[in-house]
């Protein structure tokens, strides 16, 4: 099974970072706006995808199956695009000097498709809006994120 896989650096403290993925209010200033559920072990979260003028794009529903202490955060993925049920999305984090490392992985991909290709793109795209929003304050989450290709 493919896996989509990367890594990036963000010069703040591992604590900072791992909130900003184990919090509903730290993912929606990341990656969407539309971020609502329980973020504990065992919660459900729905991410909703809008353009500027609110019509929905997608969404999808994940089951949090890990939070652990700084170090990690894994999510199931129950409903949404075909391709994206059944997968796990997972945030490994290591302290490295001044660096927290972000080891991220979109993982257990039925097969190699275009669409797989879009969405490793996307990631690394919101990766970079993770790093923004913990460094400064100011994320690019959806709907204001980096438009890619004709999907968006």
């Amino acid at each position: 099974m493919p896996d989509i896989v990367h890594r990036i650096g963000i010069k703040a403290p591992i604590t900072r970072v791992y909130a900003a993925l184990a919090t509903v209010d730290g993912v929606a200033g990341w990656w969407t706006r539309n971020t609502s559920g329980d973020a504990r072990v065992g919660g459900a979260i729905t991410f909703r995808f809008e353009n500027a003028e609110g019509v929905e794009l997608g969404r999808f529903d994940v089951n949090v199956t890990a939070l652990d202490g700084d170090q990690l955060v894994r999510w199931h993925v129950v409903a949404g695009p075909d391709e994206w049920v059944g997968t796990d999305i997972e945030f490994a984090l290591a302290e490295e000097g001044d660096f927290t490392i972000v080891r991220f992985g979109h993982r257990r991909w039925r097969e190699e498709v275009e669409f797989m290709a879009h969405c490793s793109m996307k990631w690394a795209t919101f990766l970079l809006s993770l790093r923004a929003y913990v460094e400064s304050g100011t994320g690019r989450p959806s709907p204001d994120d980096l438009k890619i290709d004709n999907w968006n």
